[in-house]
C-alpha cells in the first residue's frame, strides 16, 4: 500500500463556494500495468477511511492486488480529505457550505489523470456511499468507466433513507454541545443515540434474532452497541459525520441541467457494465429501490446477496458466505468484455 497526498487549488464546489485548496488522500494498491488498463477506482462508504475498507484487497480477496491497480480515495467530509475538522475553509451546511458527489467524482477523474496517469477504469467498485459515486462516476465520464459494481447503494437517496438520515443528524444535533452551527465540545448523548440509531438500521431484524453478535464475542446487546457501534463512530470528528450526511442526503444523478431531475434519463445514459448488487435485507438502500434502478440502467444485472446481515453484508469483513457471493459475482464482471 502507498498512500498519497494532493490538492486542487481554487476548487468550485457544488455549493458555490471555493475551496482555495482542496486535499485529497488516497492510497494504492497493486501495480499500473504498461498500458494502464487494469485500475479499478474503489470509494469510501460513510464514515469510513481507506484503512478501514481494504481488508477486501488481497490474493483470494474480492480484488485482487496482483492482478488490479486499486486506488482508494477517501471521499470529501470523512477526515482525512477537506473535511470540517481539517480545513477551516470546509464548513457545513449551516454555514451555506456542503459537499456533494458531483465535488467527489470531479477531484477524483483530475486525481486518476493529473497524478496517476489514468484515463480508463476497469471496475468502479463501492458500497454504500461508495455505491452512489459509482453512479455519479459512470454517468459524469462514460467514457473512461468499463464496469461497475454498485453494492448496497442507490443512485438517488429515497425518501424513506432521508428519513434515516435526518433521524441520524437529529440525535448528534439534539446534544447540548451543539449551538445551532458547531459542536462546543463532544457530544456524549449524541455519539450514544447516533449509534444506536445506526445500529438499528445498518443490520436487519433476522440478525438481531440469531444473536449473531454474540458470535462475534459481544457479551451483550449493549456491549454490542457500545464496542461495535459508538467506539467507531467516536473516532470521527462530529462535524465530519454531518457533512458526510448531507452528501448522502444530496445524492442525485439526476440532479443537473441536462436530466431535470428526470432519473431514469440520467441512468439511461451509462454505458458501463453495471453490477447491481442490494442485500436482501436492506433496510435503507432496500432491494426493491435498487431494482428499480437496475431496470433503468441499460447494461445492469441484478444480483441480491442473499443475506440476514442487511445492509452490513455490503462490507462482509466478519461475513465469509457474503464475501464469497460478493467475490465471484465480481470476478465473474470483470471477465465480461468492455
Amino acid at each position: 500500500m502507498t498512500v498519497g497526498h494532493w490538492t486542487l487549488p481554487q476548487f468550485e464546489l457544488d455549493c458555490g463556494a471555493v475551496l482555495p485548496e482542496a486535499r485529497l488522500v488516497y492510497a494504492t494498491y497493486g501495480q499500473l500495468n504498461r498500458d494502464r488498463s487494469n485500475a479499478i477506482l474503489y470509494p469510501t462508504s460513510y464514515g469510513a477511511q481507506h484503512s478501514t475498507i481494504d481488508w477486501l484487497i488481497g490474493r483470494d480477496r474480492i480484488l485482487d492486488p496482483d492482478r488490479w491497480f486499486i486506488v482508494i480515495v477517501n471521499q470529501f467530509g470523512n477526515g482525512l480529505s477537506s473535511s470540517p475538522s481539517t480545513d477551516p475553509n470546509c464548513g457545513l451546511a449551516e454555514q451555506g457550505l456542503w459537499f456533494s458527489h458531483w465535488d467527489n467524482v470531479r477531484a477524483q477523474q483530475a486525481l486518476l489523470s493529473q497524478v496517476l496517469g489514468i484515463e480508463q477504469l476497469a471496475l468502479i467498485y463501492g458500497w454504500s456511499m461508495g455505491a452512489q459515486q459509482a453512479y455519479h462516476w459512470a454517468i459524469a465520464y462514460p467514457d473512461r468507466v468499463q464496469r461497475v459494481a454498485a453494492l448496497c447503494g442507490t443512485a438517488k437517496t429515497t425518501e424513506h433513507n432521508r428519513l434515516f438520515l435526518e433521524s441520524l443528524r437529529a440525535a448528534l444535533t439534539a446534544d447540548p454541545a451543539w449551538d445551532g452551527q458547531r459542536f462546543q465540545s463532544v457530544p456524549d448523548r449524541g455519539y450514544k443515540a447516533f449509534a444506536r440509531i445506526y445500529a438499528s438500521w445498518a443490520a436487519s431484524q433476522a440478525f438481531y434474532r440469531a444473536g449473531i453478535y454474540r458470535q462475534q464475542g459481544y457479551t451483550s446487546l449493549e456491549d454490542y452497541l457500545d464496542r461495535g457501534w459508538e467506539a467507531n463512530y467516536r473516532q470521527r470528528d462530529p462535524h465530519d459525520l454531518l457533512a458526510m450526511i448531507d452528501t448522502w442526503i444530496r445524492c442525485d444523478v439526476s440532479d443537473r441541467p441536462a436530466f431535470g431531475g428526470d432519473l431514469a434519463k440520467a441512468l439511461g445514459c451509462i454505458t458501463a457494465r453495471t453490477l447491481v448488487m442490494p442485500s436482501t435485507t436492506d433496510l435503507y438502500f432496500t432491494p426493491e429501490d435498487c431494482e428499480a434502478e437496475a431496470r433503468l440502467i441499460p447494461y445492469a444485472r441484478y444480483c441480491p446477496i442473499p443475506s440476514i446481515w442487511g445492509h452490513r453484508a455490503g462490507n462482509p469483513s466478519q461475513n465469509p458466505e457474503d464475501e464469497a457471493f460478493i467475490r465471484q459475482a465480481v470476478q465473474a464482471l470483470l471477465e465480461e468484455p468492455s
